[in-house]
């Protein structure tokens, strides 16, 4: 099978990933719901594949937020969702990693690769 050439519309500008990275409890995350817009899956369904494999993310990799931190964050991140979400969780360096290995997307295929 032929590899596919990656276009320019295929990259994501540095700028756009280093725009959603917050510093929480002194470590640099990002939100669910921008990695899983990264990956091109749903924030449910990264959610879903994270509770499946839940011991792939020990805190280090992964931790939710308190309503506090939610409601603080949501004053500088651009939409007003983000107040009213249940449950918000985001991912250190290494949880990103680990992400690209569990969710089925041919972008986080491609990450893994």
């Amino acid at each position: 099978m032929a590899k596919k050439k990656k276009s320019q519309a295929d990259l994501i500008p540095v700028e756009a990933i280093a725009g959603k990275i917050l510093l929480l409890r002194g470590q640099k995350v990002m939100l669910d719901r921008d990695l899983a817009g990264l990956y091109g899956v749903e924030t449910r369904v990264l959610n879903q594949a994270v509770k499946r494999n839940i011991k792939r993310f020990p805190e280090d990799f992964m931790f939710e937020l308190s309503r506090e931190e939610i409601n603080s964050i949501s004053q500088f991140v651009i939409c007003s969702d983000l107040k009213y979400a249940k449950r918000v969780a985001v991912f250190t360096e290494q949880g990103i990693a680990m992400l690209s290995g569990i969710l089925n997307s041919d972008r986080a295929i491609e990450v893994n690769r």
